[in-house]
């Protein structure tokens, strides 16, 4: 494959390997306790296997986010344009972590408080 070609996996299938798995259909969570076993799984799967929190998950990050920003006042901490490349790791963290400062808003209390957030 080329460098930095994006590979999607089908889990579902992986999951469902019977030479990977013994009794793949099973739910046979105890197969992890096995020497090795544990880094074939991907917990967050797909199906019937799939993170039951997930949608939760989903709805609190939204939550989240749009708490910060209506709660803060943000600022970079540098001058320095933002580096946008991508680090390594499943979830496409980045490179060099963004730093910035916050201050509370008036509605969220203390407007002296500041914080260094990574």
């Amino acid at each position: 494959m080329p460098r930095g070609t994006m590979l999607v996996m089908n889990v579902w299938a992986i999951h469902r390997d019977p030479e990977l798995w013994e009794e793949p259909q099973r739910f046979k969570p105890e197969r992890f306790d096995k020497e090795g076993e544990a880094q074939k799984v991907m917990p967050f799967g797909l199906g019937r296997r799939s993170c039951p929190g997930a949608g939760l998950a989903h709805r609190l990050m939204g939550l989240t986010l749009a708490s910060l920003v209506q709660c803060f006042e943000w600022e970079r901490v540098s001058i320095e344009q933002i580096d946008m490349r991508e680090g390594k790791g499943v979830t496409m963290p980045k490179k060099e972590p963004l730093r910035a400062m916050c201050r509370a808003r008036v509605l969220a209390g203390n407007t002296n408080v500041r914080k260094d957030f990574l």
